[in-house]
């Protein structure tokens, strides 16, 4: 970890401003404060990994263009907590990046086929503990919904993506299952292959065992389009975090320390993001890195890297004036 820079002070130092090709502002010190306050909540909840996610991208190295002074992320320690925000905002660009080479390489191996988006619910629940065993039921639900014959008999492949969002009226827990479905083009040609919307909500109601209808959205999306596509929107669905730093960050901190307790219990060892299929295949074959649990300094957000002739620059956290300050 990056304790010895963590307390570096100048105040003629530069403030960092990290910015993508396009002009952009990369969000490091609003992310980096967000991280700070789930660490303070942490621990006054006693959590052993508190320290480690205080120290989560405190010194940053990058490697600057000696031409453009573009920067690109070199080194840094990230904490890889689940509610990280610094971590999330990492991984959810590294999704993003890995499925839309996944998408094209099936584009390009499937032509014909066709995309669904489908989100899948069941109802809320109140504490960490039931949230625990719900998220283990809807990913073992899951796995019996794509084995069923309906399914099975069209579906090229699938990624699915697991959300957790906060009912602010009743402080309930709703989680739902973002899933981007690739299908034979066969799927839409008959009634023999088509789920209509009452079908995938009876499907998915037989595979949870549920005693109720769950809400079912599914909707058939396109991978061009002339303004931002179908299928990239439905990417950024499915990259978005798993759960929103905002449903903990409130004004109650009771509530707040309630809630991170609840999260960290209900999202302990369990898998947020996974590939079926045709994608799960195309995944392995590019040689892609986990991106729950792998590297989070590549992102592969600006595909080019380094020039031979970028020098290093390196950016440290500054306690007392909350930001980045470069290192001269």
């Amino acid at each position: 970890m990056c304790n010895d820079y963590s307390t570096y002070s100048n105040e003629n130092s530069r403030v960092l401003v990290d910015k993508t090709k396009s002009g952009k502002e990369r969000p490091w010190r609003s992310k980096k404060l967000s991280s700070i306050n789930y660490y303070e909540l942490l621990h006054v909840l006693e959590f052993k990994k508190a320290e480690r996610v205080k120290e989560c991208g405190t010194v940053l190295e990058f490697k600057a263009d000696e031409d453009t002074g573009h920067l690109k992320l070199f080194k840094t320690w990230f904490c890889k907590s689940r509610l990280c925000s610094l971590c999330n905002w990492r991984r959810a660009m590294k999704h993003s990046s890995q499925t839309k080479k996944i998408i094209e390489e099936v584009v390009k191996q499937k032509p014909k086929a066709r995309w669904l988006f489908l989100t899948l619910t069941v109802k809320n629940v109140y504490d960490g503990e039931e949230l625990d065993k719900s998220l283990r039921a809807i990913a073992q639900g899951f796995n019996r919904l794509v084995k069923y014959k309906k399914v099975a008999q069209n579906l090229i492949g699938f990624m699915r993506a697991t959300e957790v969002t906060v009912n602010k009226i009743d402080n309930s827990y709703n989680q739902h299952l973002h899933v981007l479905i690739c299908v034979e083009p066969s799927y839409f040609n008959s009634t023999k292959n088509y789920i209509t919307q009452k079908q995938w909500t009876a499907l998915w109601r037989r595979a949870m065992k549920l005693d109720y209808d769950p809400v079912v959205d599914v909707r058939a999306i396109k991978p061009k389009n002339k303004r931002k596509t179908d299928i990239q929107s439905a990417i950024d669905e499915t990259a978005k975090y798993p759960v929103k730093d905002t449903d903990y960050m409130t004004d109650d901190k009771e509530r707040n320390l309630q809630i991170v307790k609840d999260l960290e219990e209900g999202l302990y060892r369990k898998r947020l993001l996974s590939y079926g299929g045709l994608l799960k295949e195309i995944h392995k074959q590019l040689n892609l890195d986990d991106v729950e649990d792998g590297d989070l300094i590549h992102t592969d957000d600006e595909e080019d890297e380094a020039s031979e002739n970028a020098y290093s620059i390196v950016a440290l956290w500054n306690w007392e004036r909350r930001n980045y300050f470069i290192k001269e």
